[in-house]
């Protein structure tokens, strides 16, 4: 089983928490963000992890994330191709046919490779993303009628189901991923509107680690559950 990682971004946002290194390869709790990713997904049973990165960091990746189990292999986009772009040049590299899981390299998320492929299968759709209700960052406040507050309540998740980044594809729905640009402004619309998309609902963790408040909130995270440092 291979799978393939987004891995092209700048960081721009995390500014020196990042330490002039790619976003994906962020320090976690002493390992790279996407190390946690790769353990994941070699649990599930994936021997093969292409990562689409910018061009002139393939080594950096191969030298960080070799040694946890699976094969590293890059795509170096020489210009930037959109994450639908880059999932169909780096697919590219597969050395297997049929079905292939895909992921954005800078979360700390907590999907279940395998029962997320099990789905996609047992759906038979020609993709399947998983779908998480995120935490909403305010807390609720209980206004009556008359506008008098009753009470609050700790921020709980939001009410609808957001797309998490994590897909599993067959071979129909990768060679219909545009060469450049978003597939989910794209392909996924053109497949929902045949019937041929399905989610799979995620209730476990999922970060993005995008600033340095969701580095720090990864951090934590991996600090409380000393278990991700075994994947």
């Amino acid at each position: 089983m291979e799978a393939i990682i987004l891995a092209g971004g700048k960081a721009e946002r995390l500014g020196d928490a990042a330490g002039g290194r790619p976003k994906s390869l962020v320090d976690v709790a002493g390992r790279p963000l996407a190390a946690y990713q790769v353990g994941r997904l070699a649990q599930a049973g994936v021997t093969r992890v292409i990562f689409a990165c910018a061009a002139g960091q393939g080594d950096l990746f191969v030298s960080e994330l070799s040694g946890i189990g699976p094969e590293i292999v890059v795509a170096e986009e020489r210009e930037r191709l959109g994450r639908g772009g880059g999932i169909r040049f780096a697919a590219q590299e597969r050395v297997e046919e049929g079905d292939v899981l895909a992921l954005n390299g800078d979360e700390l998320v907590a999907v279940d490779f395998s029962a997320l492929l099990d789905a996609h299968r047992d759906g038979g759709a020609l993709a399947t993303i998983a779908v998480a209700r995120p935490k909403s960052q305010f807390g609720l406040v209980d206004v009556g009628d008359d506008d008098v507050v009753r009470g609050f309540e700790e921020a709980g998740r939001v009410p609808y189901w957001v797309n998490c980044g994590n897909y599993v594809l067959s071979e129909e729905a990768l060679a219909r991923f545009p060469e450049q640009g978003d597939h989910e402004s794209s392909t996924f619309p053109e497949l929902a509107a045949e019937g041929r998309l399905r989610a799979y609902r995620h209730d476990g963790l999922w970060l993005t680690v995008n600033t340095p408040k969701e580095l720090r909130v990864a951090q934590e995270h991996v600090a409380a559950h000393p278990e991700w440092l075994e994947a």
